[in-house]
């Protein structure tokens, strides 16, 4: 049987890959089982074409590998196929030490794209940014990588360095750079009283324990008199799902905050737990193109929930569980099994999350450092004033100011 199934995906692969190389064939899916027999019959007659007529011997164990890559990325970006070298080596790279670039990363356009960089990472410090793309890893396209093959090239062992060819837009040429692999030092949650009695926390990333502080945060800044509230979760890309539930769960004492669902992953609903709220002030969340994943579930609760206003711009949109699967040849499937869902229904992973009040996000085009030593000053001045001209705050606060404390 083992035999069977591999051959039927090493076929079915192949002939979908071909399709969406050559262009012009559409094959229409049936639901029923006959329709999918029929078009096995289909994918088998290209393949032997392939054999016999192509206009020389085709390496068949190389274009099986690169048909189950686009089969699987295909899906979605975080779907991915390992064939037996590259599953091992991501196997042994599991047991060495945890150091990486300290970024989030996904796929846009079939390249590597960063999300969100953690703020004094080794990213960070060489001036890589939200939306730049990584053309190549170690001299390799990320477009011939998967999703799961990219973050493990970027992992390493503390110390060790990664060469990266960075493209951003406007510039002429990629940014050859490279990058010396940390251990991740998450920066703490910051809070800070603003005018009219606004209390701001700013949260970079959502990994175990985020919760905790963000509720002793909250508090903090209500003892100081705070009568509204600002989360900040822009350039937040990083963390545990289970830990944005939670962080939902401080703003509210009623309703749905997500819920996880697949195709056989039964449904899981994430209800909020009276207990576990810690204010009913006013509330607005921000959010951005870097804001994705266990943040996206924050934002997506509080504002279906009617909790509070979200103001930036429309978010990144990861939110899918992946289970690993085992092929008898030594290869494995991560294959997504389940996505989150926000109250009202909508796919994070498909739709993101839409802010009700949008406010553009400042210009993340400027053109990379001209060496690799480190990010110059000018790089240092153009983030300066990009925190002086923050009018996605500036909304925030005017959309505060309009709405009055709850008693």
């Amino acid at each position: 049987m083992p035999n069977r199934f591999k051959a039927l995906i090493l076929s079915v692969s192949l002939a979908v890959v071909l399709f969406m190389v050559a262009g012009g064939l559409v094959v229409r899916a049936s639901d029923n089982n006959d329709g999918a027999y029929r078009q096995l019959g289909v994918y088998s007659e290209v393949l032997t074409r392939i054999r016999s007529e192509y206009v020389e011997e085709p390496n068949i164990p190389k274009v099986t590998d690169g048909a189950l890559h686009g089969l699987l990325e295909s899906l979605d970006a975080n779907s991915s196929y390992l064939n037996p070298d590259q599953y091992k080596e991501f196997k042994d790279h599991k047991r060495e030490g945890k150091a990486d670039i300290g970024a989030a990363i996904s796929k846009r356009f079939g390249y590597a794209a960063i999300i969100a960089v953690v703020p004094g990472g080794p990213a960070d410090k060489a001036g890589i940014e939200g939306s730049d793309i990584i053309e190549s890893v170690e001299n390799r396209s990320t477009r011939d990588m998967s999703l799961a093959e990219i973050r493990d090239k970027l992992s390493g062992t503390p110390g060790s360095n990664v060469s990266l060819s960075i493209v951003r837009a406007r510039r002429a040429e990629p940014q050859k750079m490279t990058v010396t692999r940390e251990v991740a030092a998450y920066p703490p949650v910051s809070d800070k009283m603003l005018e009219d009695q606004i209390g701001y926390i700013k949260a970079d990333v959502l990994n175990k324990g985020k919760a905790q502080e963000i509720a002793s945060r909250a508090k903090a800044l209500q003892r100081q008199g705070a009568k509204k509230l600002i989360l900040d979760l822009r350039d937040c890309a990083d963390g545990d799902e289970a830990e944005g539930v939670a962080v939902a769960n401080l703003f509210l004492n009623h309703g749905t905050i997500a819920y996880l669902q697949g195709q056989k992953y039964p449904r899981q609903t994430f209800n909020a737990d009276p207990s576990r709220a810690v204010t009913n002030l006013p509330l607005v969340v921000m959010v951005n193109r870097g804001t994705a994943g266990p943040a996206e579930i924050v934002a997506g609760a509080i504002m279906e929930n009617g909790r509070g206003d979200l103001v930036g711009d429309k978010t990144f949109g990861v939110g899918s569980v992946q289970k690993l699967i085992e092929i008898p040849d030594g290869s494995a499937l991560i294959l997504s099994i389940a996505k989150y869902y926000t109250p009202s229904g909508k796919a994070i992973q498909d739709t993101a999350i839409t802010p009700n009040v949008l406010v553009a996000d400042a210009d993340q085009d400027a053109v990379l450092p001209d060496d690799d030593s480190g990010t110059p000053s000018t790089d240092q001045e153009r983030k300066l004033e990009k925190q002086h001209e923050d009018d996605q705050l500036h909304k925030a606060i005017d959309v505060l100011k309009t709405r009055q404390a709850k008693s």
